[in-house]
């Protein structure tokens, strides 16, 4: 098993980031949610379904945010089966868009792996390990 960062001497210097490749399993779509409708005034937002993080709701507001492990992310996700900028999510008035930033075990939507594309509302991502319901509020 890999070391978190954290867990690495001062001393000893890294070739690389130490990212861990992870493949989800197929046709494992994960939790299910009813609609993935949430209430409230927002256009859209992710919530992370499973884990130690379950029920975390990321509310995403106009432009772009990004999610990873680095620690400048907005959407924090921390494990190492993220990249540390991992995927952007755009929001304009043609809707909510994703792009994949060239991470390590890439972004799936909806159990498939995508590099880019438009989310609708109750889509689920997979970012790593981490599986996050696509909402849509009243915004």
């Amino acid at each position: 098993m890999a070391a978190d960062e954290s867990n690495i001497p001062d001393d000893v210097e890294l070739e690389q980031e130490p990212t861990l490749s992870w493949e989800p399993v197929s046709g494992d779509p994960g939790p299910e949610a009813a609609s993935g409708r949430l209430e409230g005034v927002f256009a859209w937002a992710l919530t992370i379904e499973g884990g130690r993080q379950t029920g975390l709701t990321y509310v995403l507001g106009p432009g772009n945010t990004v999610a990873g492990r680095g620690g400048e992310c907005a959407i924090f996700l921390a494990d190492i089966t993220v990249s540390r900028e991992h995927a952007r999510f755009s929001v304009d008035a043609t809707g909510l868009s994703m792009s994949d930033l060239g991470s390590t075990n890439g972004t799936y939507v909806n159990g498939i792996r995508h590099d880019a594309g438009m989310l609708a509302e109750g889509d689920l991502l997979m970012i790593g390990k981490f599986h996050l319901r696509v909402s849509k509020g009243n915004g």
